[in-house]
């Protein structure tokens, strides 16, 4: 067994349970879990868009997208309650924030535009899509802490059943590609395979986890759960791919050993979870 496989089988020995942990505690627990894995990602997305030339302003990016998870708790009721009316201004203070910086640090020779759009963007995408745990983790209707435990897990088994059948069955079936310019790897077969998969996975999950802790979702909502969540969480990775492409890298950092950075191990996830929230609080779950 080679030493990065080894790494890998150790990290996700390690990794799984200490999720399973802290989104069980939820709270301020979770809301800083995620604002660690929201600054890594932005200081990744940063260092991707220096090779291209782009300089955002990386201290103050990382510090953006490692606050909205830890803003979004506290403005609901199990936080400090303040309330998701005022939520809204912070996206706005933050980009006036951004631009006073550059006001301040950049010239015309260096590329503002450029810098403060990036900048803008690590915060909502490394940060903004990955809060959305955090509500999904604590719903509007009271629910049990293993509930929403195994509720938040939910979006991330489709996505790691989809990838996984989808790698399986793409290099075994072969075929067409998928998207050759951006991932040369994935083909149709894969594709289809995994978002069937996801399919068939999200109702076996339900009965297995969510029905034994009182959360209610039937066939038909699970089914659909699974084919849209896996749908889009694989466009959510290659646009990730797309990132990588441009400046010609294959991982967007080391944050997990064996397995990567924090985009890499998350870039499906970036777009589940949002869908997955909006589809359960259309669901009346969440």
């Amino acid at each position: 067994m080679s030493s990065n496989m080894i790494s890998r089988i150790f990290v996700a020995a390690v990794a799984v349970p200490t999720a399973v942990a802290i989104v069980y505690v939820g709270g301020w627990a979770l809301s800083v879990g995620l604002a660690v894995l929201a600054g890594v990602g932005a200081a990744e997305l940063y260092r991707l868009a220096g090779r291209s030339g782009v300089h955002p302003m990386k201290e103050l990016g990382c510090l953006g997208a490692a606050l909205v998870p830890l803003l979004v708790f506290a403005a609901g009721m199990d936080g400090l309650g303040l309330g998701y009316r005022y939520l809204v201004f912070s996206g706005p203070l933050l980009l006036m924030l951004v631009m006073a910086f550059a006001v301040v640090r950049r010239t015309p020779a260096d590329r503002p535009l450029a810098g403060v759009a990036v900048t803008a963007f690590g915060i909502l995408y490394a940060g903004g899509l990955l809060a959305f745990l955090v509500l999904l983790r604590h719903p509007r209707e009271p629910m049990s802490a293993w509930g929403a435990t195994w509720l938040v897990f939910l979006p991330l088994t489709v996505i790691w059943v989809c990838d996984s059948v989808a790698m399986a069955l793409g290099s075994a079936i072969g075929g067409p590609k998928f998207a050759p310019v951006v991932s040369p790897n994935k083909t149709w077969a894969g594709t289809i395979s995994g978002t069937l998969a996801g399919g068939i996975v999200a109702p076996l999950y339900g009965f297995l986890l969510l029905d034994r802790v009182a959360v209610e979702l039937d066939l038909a909502q699970l089914v659909v759960f699974g084919l849209v969540v896996s749908s889009v969480g694989q466009i959510g990775d290659l646009a990730e791919s797309l990132f990588k492409r441009e400046v010609g890298v294959k991982d967007s950092g080391g944050f997990f050993p064996g397995h990567g950075g924090v985009l890499d191990r998350l870039d499906s996830l970036y777009w589940a979870i949002p869908t997955a929230t909006l589809l359960l609080r259309v669901y009346g779950v969440a």
